[in-house]
């Protein structure tokens, strides 16, 4: 992926990881269109930073379709896709309960990604050197314990990253998978003051860092989720699945 010279949509970019990447973004020279549910927040980035918005709510189907035609109508530009909304919350499967919340991040973690798949890859491929960005996360690969359907729903991203690659092979998308550690937002309540995580600008900087760097990699890994990261292929997952767990009961 180049660093400047795109026209980028991030769905997802009102705060956290999104924003935080969209702003560096703009100011490497790219024209950043970032969605979201509210319009209000919206609105003030748009004053605030300069960017181009659009509402969309990738739980909804139409909502996406919608989006997608507004952005490639006023930005036929867009070469880059980062599909970045995301839910985490904790549950119990001991408990039937926990099902609702399951089935929550599920069609925000995994049917708004496949929707904004859908809805963009053929616009995509209309355009020459192209990306589509995905996110999962470190617990796709070492898991925490309280998050089931949040480390599984990262899993699938990944799975579904390295397959879509092989199939866009030899057009002009390329694919990115995106894997944060532990980064300092509300992603989860009280995340963003935990001394634990990774401080959102220094993951942010160190992201456009390997954008810039290493432009043809397809994964996105910041040092600090290497440990998540190769925990098993190294031999150490059961040892990292306990440092992991014990952290944060910690």
């Amino acid at each position: 992926m180049n660093i400047s010279g795109n026209t980028i949509f991030i769905p997802g970019a009102t705060s956290g990881i999104g924003l935080a990447l969209a702003r560096r973004l703009r100011a490497a020279g790219n024209t950043v269109v970032i969605g979201g549910r509210r319009g209000a927040v919206l609105a003030q980035l748009a004053a605030d930073h300069g960017f181009a918005t659009v509402t969309i709510d990738t739980t909804d189907p139409e909502s996406v379709l919608a989006a997608r035609d507004e952005v490639v109508s006023e930005h036929p530009e867009l070469n880059v896709l980062i599909a970045m909304a995301g839910v985490m919350a904790a549950e119990d499967v001991r408990d039937a309960s926990f099902l609702a919340e399951a089935e929550r991040i599920v069609e925000t973690n995994i049917n708004g990604p496949l929707r904004l798949v859908a809805a963009f890859t053929e616009h995509l491929q209309s355009r020459p050197n192209s990306t589509l960005m995905t996110v999962s996360s470190g617990l796709a690969f070492t898991p925490l314990a309280f998050t089931p359907t949040y480390n599984g729903s990262k899993a699938f991203i990944h799975q579904f990253s390295e397959t879509i690659r092989l199939q866009l092979a030899g057009t002009s998308v390329s694919v990115i998978e995106l894997v944060p550690p532990a980064v300092q937002t509300e992603l989860m309540p009280g995340g963003s003051g935990n001394d634990h995580y990774l401080p959102l600008d220094a993951f942010a900087d160190e992201v456009m860092e390997l954008l810039e760097t290493q432009p043809d990699a397809t994964e996105i890994l910041v040092d600090a989720v290497k440990f998540l990261r190769f925990a098993e292929v190294e031999g150490r997952y059961a040892g990292a699945i306990a440092a992991v767990n014990s952290l944060v009961a910690g």
